[in-house]
């Protein structure tokens, strides 16, 4: 080619460069226009990103945050998108019922998580994950009826309890008043429950290799729950790039591998005629449906199971519990008031039983309002719509991912005199009798209700009253004051970490 035609075959060569990456922007952007297409009378929303939906719109930091101020400016059903997929966030009471509980089955499904996909390899979907249909109901029904018995008749969910409730209180004084972080006890202390329940044992509040399994699990949650999470479920490539979000990963692997090198024990010395522990009656309930081809009921699927119940049962009441006592110290007057509660129907020598919580409506009141100021589960985990359905007379699409926005609901303006004040009032009456207001869902409500629900609240009354039965629990001085209004969000919500103090009563 001569030196003269050069420019020329530049120039044309640009051009046809130039048009093609025209073409394949149009393309792009009239595949994107598609892809966000919505159905008549989907839910108002604010207006996305192409390629990347709404998913930089939201606080990941502090989600509910977000999702309040869309609820004011687009009302209660609101229509949003992280990447190419359709989600609706629920807002108010009136809402998440009519969802939740009229229809609880058309929002009964759960949305494929990318993030859990190659877990999900090793362990099964369990139950909290678990898609909605034959398989989910029978592990849902197996799982409750055996949480139901309270440890398989061997000993009582209470007797577990106090019996914990007594080692926790021991940790506690052997702080000798020195200040100290709680959260470590708490951990082990609402584990240990759970732990005694599906693996017929308990770990020692010394031992190292247990707390750093609590440690991967907390930081699971923050990690999954803040920014990278739905970041990797709505752009499942990027967990295939190098970066902090593979931390997450790492932590999968350490939990399974945790929870798998206990379960395979029992199976060595299991036996059909004793059922010691969930595990063992799971093992009997394989065996009896060893010859249905469509049992739930597979060793994969156990080690998923196990580690749900063992999460549904410790995260979130131990946040409660952290909660709980930073409350107390920020507010001296009521943990006095609950003090003189339990010393007036339990005593000081005798062990608080479950039968107590109906004579003690102020303690009641003050364990349901950490629970709501607490906001412990601000966005629940989605949901999926499992047909075509409407809420609010909105329509919405078989497979939308659904975010029950529980906060609006426990802190909504038109139901609680005081939303975003610590006052256990809400739940008195004028008679100073325990009422519970319907918009108090903190466990969500529906088919999808948190599995550990039951375990929780007696957990909460038994914990929360062996600790200020035994103890005052009270601030360093020289030191800043803790804020209830600052917290660390990441699946649940969770106090900024602090300090107390303690001294026996």
């Amino acid at each position: 080619m001569e030196l003269s035609a050069l420019p020329g075959f530049l120039f044309m060569l640009f051009d046809r460069f130039a048009t093609l990456a025209m073409f394949f922007t149009v393309f792009a952007l009239v595949f994107d226009f598609m892809k966000r297409r919505k159905c008549q009378n989907y839910p108002p929303g604010p207006r996305g990103w192409p390629f990347i939906g709404n998913i930089l719109q939201v606080d990941w930091n502090n989600p509910h945050l977000s999702f309040a101020k869309l609820w004011k400016h687009y009302g209660d059903v609101v229509g949003v998108q992280f990447g190419w997929t359709n989600t609706v966030i629920l807002n108010g009471y009136e809402t998440l019922k009519e969802a939740l509980v009229k229809k609880s089955e058309d929002f009964a499904d759960r949305p494929q998580f990318p993030i859990y996909e190659d877990i999900f390899k090793t362990t099964g979907e369990g139950i909290v994950f678990a898609r909605y249909g034959p398989w989910w109901r029978e592990q849902r029904r197996f799982s409750l009826s055996t949480l139901r018995n309270f440890g398989l008749g061997k000993r009582s969910l209470e007797t577990r309890t106090i019996e914990e409730a007594e080692f926790l209180n021991k940790e506690f004084e052997n702080a000798k008043g020195l200040p100290f972080d709680p959260n470590i006890n708490l951990n082990n202390a609402t584990s240990n429950v759970i732990c005694s329940i599906v693996f017929g044992e308990r770990f020692d509040y010394q031992d190292e290799k247990f707390h750093k399994f609590l440690h991967y699990v907390r930081e699971s949650f923050v990690l999954e729950g803040g920014f990278w999470g739905p970041v990797l479920n709505s752009f499942p490539f990027i967990r295939h790039l190098p970066g902090p979000h593979q931390k997450i990963f790492k932590n999968q692997q350490l939990i399974v591998q945790f929870i798998q090198n206990i379960i395979t024990k029992p199976e060595e010395i299991w036996s059909p005629d004793e059922t010691r522990d969930f595990i063992d009656a799971f093992l009997t309930e394989q065996e009896k449906m060893k010859h249905d081809p469509k049992t739930s009921f597979l060793k994969s699927n156990l080690l998923g199971t196990v580690i749900d119940l063992f999460v549904a049962g410790t995260e979130t009441t131990s946040t409660t519990l952290r909660w709980a006592l930073l409350f107390m110290v920020l507010h001296p007057d009521v943990q006095s008031k609950v003090q003189e509660e339990i010393d007036s129907v339990i005593g000081k020598e005798r062990k608080p039983a479950l039968e107590d919580r109906e004579e003690m409506p102020y303690t009641n009141a003050v364990i349901h309002e950490t629970q709501r100021a607490g906001n412990i589960a601000p966005i629940s985990l989605p949901h999926q719509t499992y047909r075509d359905t409407e809420v609010m007379g909105y329509t919405i699409p078989k497979g939308t991912i659904i975010i029950p926005n529980l906060s609006s609901a426990l802190f909504d303006e038109n139901v609680w005199s005081t939303p975003h004040q610590f006052n256990p009032g809400h739940f008195l009456n004028s008679e100073e009798r325990f009422v519970k207001p319907e918009s108090f869902i903190p466990f969500s409500a529906g088919r999808r209700v948190c599995l550990g629900e039951q375990l929780a609240k007696t957990e909460l009354f038994l914990f929360f009253t062996s600790m200020l039965q035994q103890f005052t629990f009270y601030l360093p001085e020289n030191e800043p004051r803790p804020s209830c209004t600052e917290s660390i969000f990441g699946i649940t919500l969770s106090p900024c970490a602090y300090c107390l103090c303690v001294k026996l009563r």
